[in-house]
């Protein structure tokens, strides 16, 4: 709760062809926690698959329904899965080329060279449609619901566009729009543009969403910022290409964002002027899921199996966000009991410069030193879930003026946590 009222929260939803599957089920798992109850959802945006998630998403909210929203997300990437056998080889054959022309092996081609009935757009459309009542979803001028974003560029004009739900009416033209890979498909015309995949513009858009006043903005990340080993052969460099082109932009954002947020901490803005506090925390999908001798190429796979795959390793990620949550919550309360009922009885503690040495040492043990008001959560750097959740912390004693700390869980629960230096790159 702030201020007596619930948190209101902005969700992102970063584009990545099927591997969005894993945020349908971080968002499906988010829906139904009882943790998140006395949240309000202010607003989504979305790029590509991760616009088709915001959407699914925010039509069930639109009625104020969560449990509807989680359904929906399930049965659209159950119903998008290639399941028949003809399904199944067709998606072989894509995932094959696409690999092949990642490669140089094989020669890529226009979509414009493909007749518009076999191109894919008019099964898409259908797709969407059959979960989606898109004649029922009116332009929200009044604010009534939250806000929704889907991001797209004009290819003609170079200009970015998202299309915002209390502005613009939502149409499966606009989600395709947003969509739209242009070695895949063809340019969308809709809402007076020519529009191509949001990829190259807003992924997400996150500008915008700050319109709805969210105190936090959670972020499913689908391309790993970072990567543990240099990228060699053309299917790994073309992959790190494409994740860091994704990245861009959300990089830029978020940089923004913090950037006001650590200006209104240091009193260099003031919120009269209109500006306010925004926590960014960000839910990552582990690189490790993913197969790596197709690289990119994934994102087009409907499998069956890896697309469940994908959204169980959602509702993991999903798990080990809310048990960072409880545990930053208790530690900012100095709440003895509610971090030791945050972390396991075996959970382990190390430490280094600038804080104390401690070797491997029984976190419960530390849990009075931890919360003696040396260090505090930074609020104005970004939380991130990955494989380990990270904070930056203030410091209050010594030469040092921050320190990071990490944490790994088991069963929703702490099980490490380290305490060093903020990483250079930082």
């Amino acid at each position: 709760m702030t201020g007596g009222r619930p948190r209101r929260i902005a969700l992102a939803c970063q584009g990545g062809g099927s591997h969005t599957a894993f945020t349908a089920g971080v968002l499906a798992r988010l829906l139904r926690a009882d943790a998140l109850r006395d949240h309000e959802i202010v607003g989504l945006s979305g790029t590509s698959g991760g616009a088709i998630c915001a959407l699914l998403a925010w039509v069930g909210l639109r009625d104020g329904d969560r449990e509807r929203a989680a359904r929906l997300l399930e049965e659209f990437w159950r119903d998008n899965s290639a399941r028949s056998p003809i399904a199944r080889l067709q998606n072989v054959g894509m995932v094959a080329a696409g690999a092949l022309q990642g490669l140089g092996l094989a020669p890529g081609i226009s979509p414009y060279a493909i007749p518009r009935a076999l191109g894919g757009m008019d099964q898409f459309r259908a797709l969407l449609s059959r979960h989606v009542d898109f004649g029922a979803l009116t332009v929200d001028s009044a604010g009534e619901h939250p806000m929704l974003l889907l991001g797209a560029v004009d290819v003609l004009s170079g200009r970015f566009r998202a299309f915002n739900s209390r502005q613009d009416r939502i149409t499966a033209d606009a989600v395709i729009a947003s969509a739209a890979i242009p070695t895949l498909f063809r340019a969308v015309r809709t809402h007076g543009g020519t529009y191509w995949d949001g990829l190259f513009s807003q992924n997400p858009p996150v500008r915008d969403l700050l319109a709805t006043r969210p105190d936090e903005l959670w972020v499913v990340q689908i391309n790993a910022p970072a990567i543990e080993r240099e990228p060699r052969t053309l299917i790994e460099i073309g992959d790190r290409r494409n994740g860091l082109a994704g990245n861009l932009s959300l990089h830029q954002e978020l940089g923004f964002i913090e950037t006001i947020d650590r200006m209104l901490a240091d009193g260099d803005l003031l919120p009269d002027r209109g500006y306010i506090h925004t926590t960014v925390r960000i839910v990552e999908m582990p690189s490790t899921v993913l197969p790596r001798l197709i690289g990119s190429a994934s994102k087009l796979n409907r499998d069956v199996l890896f697309l469940d795959g994908l959204q169980a390793k959602g509702r993991e990620q999903a798990d080990r966000f809310l048990a960072a949550l409880a545990f930053e919550h208790a530690v900012d309360a100095r709440d003895a009991d509610a971090v030791r009922a945050a972390t396991t009885e075996e959970a382990r503690l190390v430490s280094v410069a600038p804080f104390r040495d401690r070797a491997d040492e029984p976190l419960r043990g530390h849990i009075p030193a931890l919360l003696d008001g040396t260090f505090t959560i930074d609020p104005t750097r970004k939380q991130v879930a990955g494989d380990r959740a990270t904070w930056t912390l203030r410091l209050h004693d010594g030469p040092a003026a921050a320190g990071q700390a990490e944490a790994e869980f088991t069963d929703g629960r702490v099980s490490g946590l380290r305490l060093g230096p903020v990483p250079a790159e930082r």
